[in-house]
């Protein structure tokens, strides 16, 4: 019962909080403060007192270096201190002659797949600039204190951070620059350690997710094993637009991570590429590819590496502007080498740019935040029938076919899960996510939003799309196309009921109507209209709502009364709907029934109020009993109620 106003509270900050992003809040130029810290006035009050910043909310401790390999107790954190740049380099800078890619070198942390999309990032100074903000130094104004922004899940946040970093026998133990006194890419990894819990919590990883959280672009793979025909010129056009480029090689087993080829390739790691280039080799074009490691030094000693024989038979021109004979990690190699060496190649479009030909397209956006809950809103996948329906579900509509000779509509499809870095201190990780895209064909649901679909329609209708995989990748994408039409996208885990917040982000060459079928309006009345006034009314008819699921209703008498206020009001009686919606005739109804017999009694609702109902009335394995069903439905009721007597007065 207690907990009520908490939730309410929480219900009212999340309305407020959409307001505040309606009004420019989270984008780039007017980020997020993280854990709420303004660095302009930390600054500030920290000048003014002589003292330098100390970060408690991500204190020099052991928990912010990790909890497992890099935990308290292990021999890698024996020893470290928490040092400020100034206590162990004479003259520390923050960037010098502008920031590089030799100034990201790996150390004993296993994020490689951060510090290649950090190397990336340093070719687009523009890119750079959002992430790393101007004005930062170690020179006047010099605080101890430094902040970076970064996207996260559909928004931007500003990280502030102390620049105490740990060190060990004298040496940075992360990330640091191969001159030793740039401290830019250390103090940028430490943010994002701050934003991710800790520093271990950054131990493996995909480049991509890097690129998206210095972008907010989206993500695109490929399989160098089958790549398709025009991918060097793929890579060429992405490289001009400043799109960030990574590739990796597959291991087999655990054996093979980080295991060094005969050609000094490293499986299991993640590299930028950097750049391409065509040259004339003994009459002949041969397209070439730059590639780095970030480790700044283990390269590639095939053909075209710095010392390679081939750069003999080039135009002089073209070998000093090209060849690099120092050890830095950095090294080219010839594309059919590429794609035979290398097993994945991941490229980061900063809009969503279509890339199948040279014509640049900017592509319009949709986001929707979802989550999967278990009992309510985690179906699960295909395989599991009797639940998927359950799953949030997205419509879109594609109204403007690619060209008159191509009569479909391409769109790419993004499903991005929230927060898992943090959650693996608890013993989580990445869930098995992906989705499905089903065409709305019956003609009472085209053109409406609003429509939850039932289990009987995933039954008798196949996917006209889906991911390629489910895969417990932070981001799950797909290019897709499809014909003109409405359909429907069903994002879900691979099992049923595994608990995690979500992104559904679609990018569409064309304009397309969207809406989201599991939208907050459809539980208030439809004469509430879209302006602040009325949003103030639909919060005070939601945490009404919420108020009511935490009374106490498990009196005898109460009950009878309940079946009675019920037998009033609705045309069949509640013993009716529950004895046709327990389909097994167990007694108790699943939570999956629940939802179906509750639409059945006449109640549209949305996931969220779904779930307050599944955290009241069902018992520990999820069943819900003939007393609190009833329940459930005066309740639901006295709301609804409520909401029609209260609107003409309030709108």
């Amino acid at each position: 019962m207690v907990e009520a106003p908490i939730i309410a509270t929480g219900m009212a900050a999340r309305l407020r909080s959409q307001w505040d992003r309606d009004e420019g809040l989270g984008q780039n130029h007017n980020a997020v403060k993280f854990l709420g810290q303004d660095y302009t006035s930390l600054r500030d009050q920290c000048l003014r007192s002589g003292r330098l910043f100390e970060d408690n909310l991500f204190p020099c401790e052991a928990t912010s270096l990790g909890f497992k390999e890099l935990g308290p107790r292990s021999s890698k954190t024996y020893g470290v201190r928490w040092m400020r740049p100034t206590e162990f380099c004479k003259r520390p800078e923050f960037i010098v002659d502008g920031a590089t890619r030799t100034d990201i070198c790996q150390g004993a942390l296993g994020d490689c797949w951060l510090l290649a999309a950090i190397a990336s990032l340093t070719l687009n100074d523009d890119l750079l600039r959002r992430v790393v903000p101007q004005g930062q130094n170690f020179g006047s104004g010099y605080a101890g204190i430094f902040h970076f922004q970064f996207w996260q899940f559909g928004e931007w946040v500003d990280v502030v951070i102390d620049d105490r970093l740990p060190v060990k026998d004298g040496k940075l133990l992360f990330v640091h620059s191969a001159e030793g006194t740039e401290f830019w890419s250390a103090l940028l990894e430490k943010a994002y350690a701050k934003l991710n819990g800790c520093y271990e919590a950054l131990s493996g990883g995909s480049t991509s997710e890097g690129f998206e959280d210095f972008t907010g672009g989206v993500t695109e793979m490929y399989e160098l094993g089958k790549a398709p025909s025009d991918l060097f010129s793929i890579i060429s056009r992405a490289v001009e637009r400043g799109s960030l480029l990574g590739c990796s090689i597959d291991i087999s087993d655990s054996g093979d991570m980080e295991a060094v080829t005969f050609k000094k390739l490293v499986k299991g790691h993640a590299y930028s590429v950097t750049g391409v280039h065509e040259v004339m080799y003994r009459g002949n074009k041969t397209k070439l590819v730059r590639v780095r490691n970030p480790w700044g030094e283990v390269e590639w000693t095939g053909a075209w590496s710095d010392n390679a024989r081939e750069w003999d038979s080039v135009d002089p021109s073209d070998r000093s502007r090209l060849q690099n004979r120092s050890e830095d990690g950095e090294f080219w190699m010839s594309f059919s080498d590429f794609l035979r060496e290398f097993s994945r190649l991941e490229i980061c479009n900063l809009t969503a740019d279509a890339l199948q030909n040279s014509q640049l397209k900017k592509w319009s956006t949709s986001l929707y935040q979802g989550e999967w809950r278990r009992g309510s809103t985690a179906g699960g996948c295909r395989n599991f029938p009797t639940s998927f329906w359950l799953n949030p579900q997205f419509k879109i509509a594609l109204q403007h076919p690619d060209s008159p000779s191509k009569p479909d509509c391409s769109f790419l499809v993004a499903l991005m899960q929230k927060d898992r870095r943090k959650k693996r201190r608890e013993g989580q990780d990445m869930e098995t996510i992906g989705f499905a895209v089903y065409e709305v064909k019956p003609i009472e649901h085209r053109g409406q939003s609003g429509v939850h679909l039932k289990r009987d329609f995933f039954l008798s209708h196949a996917s006209s799309a889906r991911s390629e995989l489910f895969i417990n990748l932070r981001e799950v994408s797909s290019r897709l196309r499809l014909p003109v039409g409405e359909y429907i996208i069903v994002p879900s885990t691979f099992e049923p009921n595994k608990e995690a917040d979500f992104v559904l982000r679609v990018f569409s060459e064309k304009p397309a109507l969207d809406n989201r079928i599991d939208s907050a309006e459809q539980c208030f009345p439809p004469f509430a209209q879209q302006n602040r006034f009325c949003s103030y009314f639909k919060t005070h008819i939601f945490l009404t709502c919420v108020s009511l699921f935490g009374l106490c209703f498990h009196c005898f008498v109460c009950s009878l009364i309940a079946i009675s206020f019920f037998l009033h009001v609705f045309a069949l009686p509640p013993q009716t709907i529950f004895r046709d919606y327990d389909y097994d005739k167990s007694g108790t109804m699943s939570s999956y029934e629940m939802r179906m017999a509750l639409e059945s009694a006449g109640f549209k609702l949305t996931n969220h109020l779904f779930q307050l109902i599944i955290l009241r009335y069902t018992e520990a394995d999820m069943s819900v009993d003939f007393d609190n069903f009833v329940t459930c439905l005066v309740r639901l009721e006295t709301m609804f109620s409520e909401s029609r007597h209260c609107a003409p007065s309030v709108c």
